[in-house]
């Protein structure tokens, strides 16, 4: 069968220490999949070398049926794969508009910056208030909110997500995931969601895997993780 993004007996380092150790995976299109798992599992890891940010060790990967294993990242963004990095990221001395106009810097997006700003103003409609405004002047919720507009004004396939609640109040957390949803629903964007807040993320998510000192615990359906004893026992305080 022929995955989106496929992930094969990956392990990395973190500088000289292992951290990814034989990580399988994949994610088809038009899918949410969450990797949740606590602090210092492994997440953000998994996340830096399937953008190439960091190279494998070992393993392969594969993204729409392209090798991407130990690709430089600017060329893995070029495939279609965007991020949305932990706390956003935006450029805080720069206005809402010019962080998202930066979104489209890939040759294929640069000729639909106009069509593209449209549609993210559509997305979230806060962000055509504030598209003069500075970034550092944005809530936290906002500023979540054009960290992902601006990830797709580059036209992904797939959206990467870096702890998209960190920081963020219930209230807000809530209102970012729904804007999650409609994303997908609305922009045929697959979703590969990083979180430590396990109960949200296997909410939303189609299909989930529990990471656990750098490997793959547990994998399934978002809802039937959700009502695992084990994952409730260690990660929601039931």
């Amino acid at each position: 069968m022929s995955f989106l993004l496929s992930v094969e007996n990956v392990s990395s380092l973190y500088g000289l220490t292992p951290v990814l150790r034989h990580v399988s995976m994949h994610v088809d299109a038009g899918e949410v999949v969450a990797v949740v798992g606590a602090n210092g599992a492994g997440k953000s890891t998994l996340l830096r070398t399937l953008t190439g940010l960091v190279h494998p060790t070992e393993g392969e990967i594969t993204f729409d049926g392209v090798r991407v294993t130990g690709m430089e990242a600017h060329r893995i963004v070029s495939h279609g794969i965007a991020l949305v990095p932990e706390g956003g990221r935006l450029f805080m001395f720069m206005t809402v508009l010019e962080n998202l106009e930066l979104g489209a810097f890939n040759p294929a997006s640069r000729q639909h910056v106009r069509q593209g700003l449209d549609q993210v103003m559509e997305l979230f409609p806060i962000l055509r208030e504030r598209r003069a405004q500075l970034a550092g002047s944005l809530s936290g919720g906002e500023r979540q909110m054009c960290a992902i507009a601006r990830a797709l004004m580059s036209r992904p396939r797939m959206l990467m997500l870096d702890e998209p609640s960190l920081g963020l109040s219930p209230v807000m957390l809530e209102k970012v995931f729904d804007l999650i949803r409609t994303v997908v629903a609305s922009r045929d964007v697959t979703v590969l969601l990083i979180e430590q807040n396990v109960a949200d993320a296997l909410e939303m998510a189609n299909r989930a895997y529990i990471i656990e000192g750098g490997r793959i615990a547990k994998t399934g359906p978002g809802a039937e993780l959700l009502r695992d004893p084990d994952i409730q026992r260690a990660y929601m305080g039931l």
